[in-house]
């Protein structure tokens, strides 16, 4: 059972991480201001693949919609994807997502919005960034020299996901060692100097929990791996970028209430330090930051002796 005692013990032992500041940055007329407050990414999903069904839209007009409306919930950035993360998902080649994509991207941000697109792929990237993206969701590992350059021409920003393997729809079995977040800061630290070469500037750093690795399909086993990587990514900030965290689902706990699941971990990530949350749950979600920030403003939850 995760207790204060367990809290207190971690904090404790990495005290110094906890205390670091990570780096601020804009996009554009976007600015983010970490040591202010966490923000919110709202996700739109053009794959029929996509589990998250309240997530997923099967053209364009309700994708911009969607992405609107997200948008005036209170997130952010707004990720837009047209390849499910699921083994089974069909597979959408470089041509047909820049297809589904760039109408989308274009229109969103011509009204202002902040818009990432979740690909692995160059071509589906340079198309993505020419439309006005401005963020590169990016899931994939092969193509890290020439995907940082364009992001660096387009004066854009990238979060790096963890990912073992050539890209997400190509993983198998997961391997964190004895301490996950060692193995977590070593490949970030490699994949931050690859992008700073390149000359981007602006980074978030995920430790990628929504993808699906083979030892990771029993539950339990899941479900503790994200909870530990949640409330221990505050050791992350030794490498000087902003986490951001994917909240996952958790089904197999919340079963009729999965809906309850990401605000939820929410919570976990929050208290992992987590800048920026992924979450097809906009309103709910932004309704935790709220009760985190009452507290926080207060600066104790229960009065002085």
């Amino acid at each position: 059972m995760l207790d204060l005692a367990t809290l207190a013990a971690l904090h404790e032992k990495y005290r110094e991480a906890a205390a670091l500041p990570v780096a601020d940055f804009a996009l554009g007329a976007h600015r983010f201001d970490f040591a202010k407050s966490p923000y919110l990414m709202g996700v739109v999903n053009l794959s029929a693949d996509s589990w998250y069904r309240e997530s997923v839209v099967l053209n364009a007009e309700a994708a911009i919609r969607r992405g609107r409306v997200l948008h005036e919930q209170g997130a952010a950035i707004i990720d837009v994807g047209a390849e499910s993360t699921l083994a089974h998902a069909a597979r959408v080649d470089s041509t047909a997502q820049s297809g589904a994509l760039v109408p989308i991207v274009r229109e969103l941000a011509s009204a202002g919005i902040c818009v990432s697109v979740e690909t692995y792929h160059p071509s589906v990237t340079t198309a993505c960034l020419k439309a006005g993206a401005r963020v590169l969701n990016l899931t994939g590992t092969t193509a890290g020299e020439e995907i940082f350059r364009e992001v660096a021409d387009f004066d854009a920003g990238v979060i790096i996901c963890f990912v073992q393997g050539d890209h997400v729809r190509d993983v198998g079995n997961l391997d964190l060692g004895t301490d996950p977040v060692a193995t977590l800061y070593d490949f970030f630290a490699r994949q931050i100097e690859a992008a700073t070469n390149a000359g981007v500037s602006r980074i978030w750093i995920d430790p990628g929990l929504g993808f699906y690795y083979r030892n990771l399909q029993d539950s339990g086993a899941r479900i503790r791996h994200q909870m530990h990587i949640f409330l221990n990514s505050f050791r992350l900030r030794a490498l000087g970028w902003p986490v951001c965290q994917a909240l996952p689902h958790a089904f197999e706990c919340f079963e009729d209430e999965v809906r309850a699941a990401e605000p939820f971990f929410a919570v976990l990530a929050l208290l992992g330090q987590a800048s920026l949350l992924r979450t097809h749950e906009v309103t709910k979600v932004r309704g935790v930051m709220r009760a985190l920030d009452l507290v926080r403003e207060a600066g104790e939850i229960l009065p002085g002796e």
